[in-house]
């Protein structure tokens, strides 16, 4: 059976050239944006706005903006102030998904050919990942591939 692709992309260190052309080749047919914030100016070009334009323009691609998928800014505070560990952190916002029953803010079909955005470079410690590990168990049929 051949697996439908989620990918996942950060988007510090890299340049827009490189951002938008890693999807387009990836064939991402929808960004979905799992930050809290995606408005920050530290953004640059991958701010709310902005990338929705864009996404269109180079990639033909639909933006949506899911914040139901980032961790609380508790956790995310309690991290980087270095009062919890990766493994914590994990486990949090681990159970933070499935109270919020993350698997029902997104279909199958919505996942399929698409790609979840959040700002660290690169997947392993970044909640990006860990949204796509917790929807893989729950839809059967999706394979992950880091942008």
């Amino acid at each position: 059976m051949n697996k439908e692709k989620l990918f996942t992309i950060g988007f510090t260190k890299k340049s827009a050239e490189e951002f938008f052309t890693r999807l387009r080749n990836a064939g991402v047919k929808r960004l979905i944006d799992v930050r809290l914030n995606n408005v920050s100016q530290l953004a640059g070009f991958a701010k709310r706005d902005d990338l929705a334009y864009f996404l269109k323009v180079i990639c033909d691609c639909d933006y949506r903006h899911e914040p139901l998928l980032a961790p609380t800014k508790e956790i995310l505070d309690a991290y980087k102030k270095k009062q919890m560990d990766w493994e914590e952190y994990e486990q949090r916002f681990g159970k933070l998904l499935e109270r919020r029953q993350a698997h029902r803010l997104v279909t199958p079909d919505e996942l399929r050919n698409s790609c979840l955005l959040c700002s660290e470079s690169t997947p392993e410690k970044c909640h990006r990942r860990l949204v796509a590990e917790f929807l893989t168990k729950i839809f059967d049929g999706l394979e992950i591939y880091h942008l």
